[in-house]
């Protein structure tokens, strides 16, 4: 086997076409046929199922994609970093974020990167911080943002913006009058909506309601969502408060939709970090990357 038969399987594997596949490596769909062809025969195998929605993975397909993929993405790594011409198809950064980097924090940080090395493409996905991790160990993404650190692998971590957590209630006459009250007064008494497990989000309101005093085994949750946006709206409606970035949440908060209590006496801070593995080869533009954000956060 060889990378131009690798090459097209993965194409295929990602658009699930042919003829797309073809198009992108400036092939002929045959030539592309050929190469599956020739891959199979070797393996003894059916790597790609045919049928009248287009093509699928069989399980040997997914288990050889997985392999193909990063060896892709290590002959781009090479070429990169040995400054070769002839970018390939497909051969753009990949950036793996939580939800509030994601949203919040990203847009002006690729701005900035995009307008120094214009020539560079951005590829984002957004996930939870644990999805972020798990990630950058995969080598499915260059580089990482996270709300939280998860001790796994060799990932580096390096804070750069501090966000704030806070608590969030309706607007309600009720929770007015518990401005100078002590949450740890009245929290357990409340229906709590959360963030889904993996979230920077959830892990860093859990550990800074545990560092006020409250046995957080004793919430009462209400549900668990991965949409901040309906996590904002069911906190309107009435369904429950809930603990969210201030950033998130800053447009309901000014226009009075929702009410915001800091989360202890010192606020809930948690910085929002950097992650990528410090024990695998990373791109020129990753490390391009990670100095355009120092160069705006520190």
């Amino acid at each position: 086997m060889n990378l131009k038969q690798l090459e097209a399987f993965v194409r295929v594997a990602e658009t699930k076409s042919f003829s797309t596949a073809a198009k992108m490596l400036f092939l002929t769909q045959p030539t592309v046929s050929a190469h599956i062809s020739s891959l199979e025969r070797e393996l003894n195998t059916c790597l790609l199922v045919r049928n009248t929605k287009g093509v699928a993975l069989s399980e040997a397909g997914k288990e050889l994609y997985a392999y193909a993929e990063q060896m892709l993405e290590l002959e781009q790594k090479i070429r990169e970093r040995f400054g070769l011409t002839g970018r390939q198809s497909g051969s753009v950064l990949r950036i793996a974020a939580s939800t509030i980097p994601a949203q919040y924090l990203l847009p002006d940080i690729m701005a900035r990167f995009r307008k120094e090395y214009p020539e560079e493409q951005l590829k984002l996905f957004e996930t939870d911080s644990s999805g972020v991790v798990d990630m950058i160990r995969s080598h499915k993404a260059d580089v990482g943002f996270t709300g939280t650190v998860l001790e796994k692998g060799s990932c580096t971590y390096i804070p750069f913006y501090q966000d704030e957590l806070v608590i969030l209630t309706p607007a309600a006459e009720k929770y007015r009058a518990r401005k100078d009250a002590d949450i740890a007064s009245w929290i357990l008494e409340e229906p709590v909506i959360l963030r889904e497990e993996g979230s920077g989000t959830r892990k860093e309101a859990l550990r800074l309601l545990a560092q006020t005093g409250i046995d957080i085994t004793k919430l009462n949750v209400a549900a668990m969502m991965e949409n901040q946006e309906t996590i904002k709206r069911s906190v309107g409606s009435g369904m429950g408060i809930s603990i969210l970035s201030k950033l998130a949440a800053r447009e309901e908060i000014n226009s009075g939709k929702l009410l915001a209590f800091p989360l202890g006496e010192t606020g809930g801070k948690r910085n929002i970090n950097v992650v990528y593995d410090a024990g695998y080869p990373s791109l020129p533009a990753a490390d391009r990357f990670i100095k355009t954000v120092k160069q705006m956060y520190l």
